[in-house]
This record gives C-alpha cells, structure tokens and sequence, in this order.
C-alpha cells in the first residue's frame, strides 16, 4: 500500500508538473503572439502617420509650387479685378489687357529715393487711353528718408483727376528678410512719406504689404489707411475679417496683351461689391481739389 502510495505521488508529480510546463508554454506562446501583434499594430500606426505626413509635405510642396491653387476667390463674391504691372511684363497692350475681365490696375513708378521704373511714363499714358481705372504705386526702400522718396513719387508721377490713392509697397527684400529693420524708426519714415503723399495728391494712399511686413509694422498703427494684403497660397488672415480692401491672390497668372521677360502677372481683386467700389472710388481718388494739408488726416 505505500509502495502503491508512493507510485501515486510520484505519478501524481510528474503529472502537475506536466501540466504546469503546458501551460507556462500555453503562456510565453500567448505572450509571444501578444507582443507580436503589438509590434505589428505599432508598424501599421507608425506607417500611417508617415504615410500622412508625406501626403501633407507633397501637398504643401504642390501648393508652395502652384501646381495646385486653393484660394481662387470667387467672381461672384469679388467682382471688382485688377492687375499690377512693372518693366517686367514688357511691352503691354493695354487696349488688349483691359478686355482681360480687369477693372483696375497699378502700375510701378518709383523706388526709394531715385530709381524710376524704365516702362512707367509709356505704361501710364498708354493706360490712360483705356476704361480702368489706374494707380501707381512705390516700393518702398529702408534705406532712404521717407520724405525723399515721396518727393521723388511727386516728381515722376502727375497729380491727374480720377487717377487711384497712390500705393506704398512695404515688404522686406534682400538680406531685410533676416536682418529687419528698426520698427519704430521704419514706421517714422513711412508715416512721412505716407503725410507727404496726401497732402500733394489730396487722397490717403494705399498701403499695400505681405502679411508679414504688416504684422511688423503696420497692423494696429496705419488702420486708417486702405490695405492692399499678398497672400499667394491662401485666403488673407489679418486678426479680423474686413480687414483688407485689396487682395494680391495670384502672381503667375498668364493674361493677354504683355510680352516682357516675365510671363506671369499678378492679379488682384477688391473687397466688395460694385457698388461698394463705387463708394471706394469716391473717396480715394485725385479729385479737383486743391491739395491737402498734411493735418488734415
């Protein structure tokens, strides 16, 4: 009987042993697939967020490179279209280019406090002859006294009844993309070329600007001038709708009536209606009054 007993325990251990290594077999198997699965789920989650972030980097390359255009504004909410031209778009037709479904367009004259755009003089009388309306804008330069660079826009362009605001371009070139300057100071110069302007042509100017030059120097200190915003790849975004009055949306548009160095041309559009151009048109244009004293703002 203790023999028969001591079979028993010694059968009754190998069996729980047996069973013990099945299932700790069962287990490290389990575990196994366990982390297998997990490794796998990992690739698949690491897979797809690459796989998206490589869709948004080729979006963003096809934007940046305009194969792909998302910020078409609309006819029917901006009807009122216009142009800006400079020597790069050559020898223009303009009698052509206004039938381009175009309202306005402005036109380079000057640069800092000498430089005069070589097609000005020919692009602004030929312009005259047809039915747009026309402006003619500076590019501003950081290196020169805001007064002297308005005297040098008075010495090249007419005061002429019906003509737009004159514009003032401010936007960072060169080595200013990196090395910005003096907001305080740049804000003085402009504001003195921006007095001298109105009290000669009798109407506030334009300012037109990128989005980045108008957060460095002009949002929240020139509100009471008309905006004239770039932004090639989207919708404008200036803090509050409304902001702007011109939109520079596209500048490798291809219309007729050019053939300079350049094959593109920027288009441009108002904000608002017909009616509201109108409106727009009655107060910022050179009218027959006499000029206005730089107080007078």
């Amino acid at each position: 009987m203790r023999q028969f007993i001591r079979l028993s325990g010694y059968t009754e251990g190998r069996f729980d042993g047996g069973v013990r290594g099945k299932v700790k077999a069962y287990e490290e198997t389990d575990l196994r697939r366990c982390r297998v699965v997990q490794r796998m789920k990992k690739r698949i989650w690491i897979g797809a967020v690459l796989f998206l972030l490589l869709d948004f980097i080729i979006f963003g390359i096809l934007i940046y490179q305009k194969k792909i255009t998302i910020n078409h504004p609309s006819e029917a909410d901006y009807p009122v279209r216009g142009v800006d031209v400079s020597y790069y778009q050559g020898q223009i037709d303009w009698q052509v280019l206004a039938e381009e479904n175009i309202d306005f367009a402005f036109i380079k004259a000057t640069e800092g406090s000498s430089h005069i755009d070589t097609k000005f003089r020919e692009n602004w009388e030929n312009s005259g002859e047809t039915n747009l309306k026309r402006g003619a804008y500076h590019f501003f330069s950081f290196e020169s006294r805001g007064k002297a660079q308005a005297e040098h826009f008075i010495s090249v362009v007419p005061r002429e009844v019906g003509m737009l605001s004159p514009v003032v371009d401010i936007e960072f070139y060169g080595d200013r993309f990196y090395s910005r300057p003096d907001v305080e100071e740049t804000r003085k110069q402009l504001q003195d070329l921006l007095d001298t302007l109105e009290a000669h042509y009798g109407t506030k100017p334009i300012i037109y600007a990128t989005e980045s030059s108008y957060s460095t120097y002009i949002r929240g200190n020139f509100d009471e001038y008309p905006l004239w915003i770039r932004n090639v790849y989207f919708s404008p975004n200036l803090g509050m709708p409304g902001k702007w009055t011109f939109w520079q949306y596209d500048s490798e548009a291809v219309l007729a009536g050019y053939s300079g160095e350049e094959e593109h041309i920027d288009l441009n559009v108002f904000y608002g209606s017909e009616e509201e151009w109108d409106e727009f048109l009655r107060e910022y244009t050179v009218s027959e009054y006499e000029e206005r004293s730089v107080g007078d703002r």
